[in-house]
């Protein structure tokens, strides 16, 4: 679920932490802070002239991603042409790409009406990445923006509109900050209300067709939600019976005849425990919702389903899987749900999945390891797929980009009696940097509970293209799309274990002949900077370098100083600080509280308004290393929260990177 996924991140630090760590960092008098407009950073050389050139190209590719189509049967996308993300409209094939909103800030959550009589959109904007965001109204006949939420530090998100385009259903925390709250609004007259004030985390799935019930869900963590129906008219909320009790859900749609539901889950299936995330059609008799027709319509494909559309008409679902990390599409017929003849699509990524008005056409977002994401349309009626958007590519030879390869690592504990293996992408360079064996960087995703894909990034293509690094992107214990059970296998006091396979896999390169052992790399965001952390604490004698990009540097200040509309997910996951023996734990792996053995460089960045993991986090491990006798190069941007969406950051932090792991990774070995 959106939101679900989206609160598996967040962060604002409180004033104590920051005094303290602020105080720490003006005590080491031998480092100088130097600020230049937003930019803030410690130890950083200046980036050299020849290498801002190298990189331009690469740092000027762009994607462009499918949110809808407007009533005129034109394509709304999101792409960038300056320093951030907009939205555009494209009305033919490859056909000119008209930007229509202008804000210094990306917009996001862009959703189009489908009613004849309100032409427009609506989206989310926040400011410098604090990721309170706040939804608009962009009409297309006035071409005028309006504020439609309540303006203040609130997080306002995941809009859903009714099928006639009047009522706006979404996610918001205006309430009391820390409850996150379903509301409906009225387009027409402006008024909002809350309809679901239950406590937790909701979202708004889908209106029924005659705009009289709203499908909701509450969110816990990854593997447990709670879905249920409130019927707009009285306001009374209906949970649905979760089967097995405790069940993840996916999208959750009323089919064409506003009774049955189409809806994703690993609920069991016929009494037996399912690991994935299934697609299943469920018909209730009359008023019971335990009752009537129940079909598990993905049952023979033993992966997560993780996209699910319906069309106006009610003629055709599309749904997509998520299989080792490659995505397939599916259309069925409604009702018979038989397949439709697709055609063959590139091996890669599928998002944006949106039916055309008459629901004859499909568009979505295809992106590969080798090119951005771009927007495509698929004729149902004759299987032809074509082309609307060809994002630029910096000028450069795609030809040369590198696909990675799949491989597979054993790690230290077993299954069934047989070795545990995980699963690892592995971009191998055409020739080594200097000859000789392959310098190695390993790059660990966030979430955790999220997972790392074979897509398109033109940073990963400049180290294996122009640096001859290899980079190998692995997906650990606890990370999403291997079933419910892998996801689990690194919760709470078993959190090291997913460093364990971080060694594992050190073991792996040491027995590859042409990887370079020593010299090896370590990078990760959010989540994954935690990993790189904690990898640095457990391997420095193995590891050169790390970057470490808004990660967790201590649990217990982490949780502390966590917005609270999302500390009790944090919670779920990696367990409750106040628990006095989970807090032990805390103590015993926070690399805080080990940073004494971080015995190599360390490369720091943050954003200032980072409202998923405090900033405070990144200067208090700084300053710990630091005290090593280390390289530790810090970074932080006053306008960005969790990662850099502007440009210009981006490159000065991509440039920064490059830097580092020419000085730190690259050259002799030890």
């Amino acid at each position: 679920m959106k939101l679900v996924r989206g609160l598996l991140f967040a962060a604002i630090a409180c004033a104590c932490a920051s005094a303290s760590a602020q105080d720490a960092q003006r005590q080491d008098k031998s480092v100088v802070r130097e600020t230049v407009g937003n930019r803030v950073s410690e130890s950083i050389p200046t980036i050299p002239p020849a290498l801002s050139e190298q990189l331009n190209r690469y740092q000027n590719t762009r994607g462009a991603a499918v949110n809808g189509w407007t009533q005129d049967g034109c394509l709304l996308i999101t792409t960038r042409f300056a320093e951030t993300n907009q939205a555009h409209r494209v009305c033919e094939p490859l056909g000119m790409r008209e930007q229509i909103t202008f804000y210094p800030e990306p917009v996001g959550s862009v959703t189009i009406t489908p009613a004849s009589q309100r032409h427009g959109f609506v989206f989310g904007k926040d400011k410098g990445g604090d990721e309170f965001s706040q939804l608009y109204w962009f009409d297309f006949d006035t071409r005028e923006a309006s504020l439609l939420t309540d303006g203040k530090r609130s997080k306002n998100d995941v809009p859903t509109l009714s099928h006639d385009g009047k009522l706006l259903a979404y996610s918001s925390t205006a309430r009391n900050g820390t409850d996150t709250d379903v509301w409906v609004r009225d387009l027409a007259t402006g008024q909002a209300k809350a309809v679901v004030t239950e406590g937790g985390a909701w979202e708004a799935l889908d209106f029924s067709p005659d705009g009289k019930r709203l499908l909701v869900f509450k969110g816990v963590s990854a593997t447990e939600a709670y879905p249920g129906v409130v019927d707009l008219t009285t306001g009374k909320l209906e949970m649905f019976p979760v089967d097995g009790g405790k069940a993840a859900f996916g999208p959750f749609k009323f089919a064409p005849d506003g009774k049955a539901v189409y809806f994703v889950s690993d609920e069991p299936i016929d009494g037996k425990p399912s690991e994935f995330q299934t697609l299943r059609y469920h018909s209730p008799q009359s008023s019971d919702p335990a009752s009537g027709t129940f079909k598990a319509l993905s049952a023979d494909i033993p992966w997560d389903v993780t996209d699910l559309e319906i069309s106006e008409d009610g003629k055709h679902l599309a749904f997509a899987t998520n299989e080792d990390g490659i995505a397939r599409l599916h259309v069925l017929s409604l009702p018979s749900h038989t397949p439709v003849k697709l055609p063959e699509l590139p091996i890669g990524l599928i998002g944006g999945l949106e039916f055309s008005p008459d629901g004859k056409r499909l568009a979505l977002s295809l992106n590969t390891a080798t090119s951005p994401t771009d927007a495509y349309v698929i004729d149902l009626a004759s299987s032809k797929l074509t082309r609307w958007t060809r994002s630029e590519v910096g000028g450069l030879d795609t030809s040369k980009f590198v696909a990675p390869t799949l491989v597979r690592f054993p790690t230290f504990d077993s299954v069934d009696g047989k070795p545990r293996t995980i699963p690892a992408f592995y971009y191998r360079p055409a020739k080594a940097a200097n000859g000789g064996k392959v310098p190695v960087i390993i790059n660990i995703h966030g979430g955790p509970e999220a997972q790392a894909f074979p897509n398109f990034s033109a940073n990963t293509q400049f180290l294996v293209n122009e640096l001859g690094i290899a980079v190998l992107v692995p997906n650990v214990r606890g990370s999403s799309g291997y079933g419910k059970t892998y996801l689990t296998l690194d919760n709470a006091e078993k959190r090291e274990d997913s460093v364990k396979d971080i060694g594992a896999l050190l073991d792996w390169i040491a027995q590859q002949p042409e990887l370079d052992a020593k010299r090896v790399g370590v990078m990760g965001g959010s989540y994954g900077g935690y990993m790189t952390l904690a990898s640095l604490v457990h391997y420095s004698d193995r590891i050169r370098a790390g970057i470490d990009v808004v990660g967790i540097s201590d649990f217990v200040t982490f949780l502390n100083n966590t917005e609270s509309y999302r500390r009790d997910l944090r919670r779920v996951e990696y367990g409750d600080e106040r628990v006095p023996e989970m807090k032990a734990v805390f103590e015993r792996i926070s690399p805080l509280k080990n940073a004494g053995k971080i015995r190599v460089p360390l490369f720091v960045a943050q954003g200032k308004n980072d409202p998923r993991v405090p900033y405070t986090e990144a200067e208090q491990i700084a300053q710990a290393v630091r005290g090593n006798d280390q390289p530790v190069w810090f970074l932080m941007f006053d306008d960005e929260g969790h990662g850099f969406k502007k440009k210009s950051n981006s490159d000065y932090f991509n440039a920064a990177s490059v830097l580092f792991w020419q000085q730190h990774l690259l050259g002799e070995a030890k």
